[in-house]
């Protein structure tokens, strides 16, 4: 990870042509690069960028609900190239049952309403400061951003089987965290909760 490669993640992306965010109740986009299950209804979450705090806590919360719900597909989509997805992806902890997309070029971003942020949406004093506490209180801080750009929007979308949008939250800041509990009500999941932690039997018990 070089200087060179962290002054590139905050200069502007080249500009695309952005459709607007799908809408409850109209068909999701469609993609050759995102082709969606119909076995199962899908939650699919688009991620700011690799090394940013927010990302890396959405996509822990994303694998912490993937584990608990088989009944659901999830999707995670990276505009970080390959490699760093990669490496990121192991960093903070692992993919478990989420489906990794690379999206480098961000076709899937502007196809799905999402696209670059403003100044206010990243750097505003309640998103640093909300950065800084997550750091203190949850230990997730900001990672050098090998690849990709900190002006990409993200958000989260609840699909059905059959490829009808049941919930759609494109992000309002870059602190936002999605309501995955909300996208899953949207789809007739019940949302099972956290399973208490193990008990030891090594040790000095």
């Amino acid at each position: 990870m070089s200087l060179a490669q962290e002054w590139e993640s905050f200069k502007a992306p080249p500009v695309k042509e952005v459709s607007p965010a799908p809408q409850v109740g109209s068909p999701a986009p469609t993609h050759p690069n995102l082709e969606l299950p119909t076995d199962k209804p899908t939650v699919i979450v688009f991620l700011r960028n690799c090394g940013d705090p927010f990302a890396e806590k959405t996509f822990k919360y994303l694998t912490e609900f993937s584990t608990r719900h088989k009944e659901v597909h999830f999707i995670a989509v990276s505009h970080s190239s390959a490699e760093a997805t990669e490496r990121w992806v192991v960093h903070v902890g692992g993919n478990w049952e989420v489906r990794v997309v690379v999206d480098e070029e961000r076709e899937l971003y502007a196809r799905w309403g999402l696209g670059v942020s403003s100044t206010w949406h990243v750097m505003s004093p309640l998103t640093l400061y909300k950065t800084f506490r997550l750091g203190k209180d949850e230990n997730i801080w900001n990672r050098p951003a090998e690849s990709g750009t900190r002006w990409q929007t993200g958000g989260a979308f609840a699909i059905d089987k059959d490829g009808t949008v049941k919930w759609a939250k494109p992000a309002a800041m870059a602190d936002e965290i999605p309501d995955l509990h909300a996208a899953l009500t949207s789809l007739g999941v019940k949302a099972k909760p956290r399973p208490p932690p193990e008990v030891r039997t090594e040790g000095f018990l």
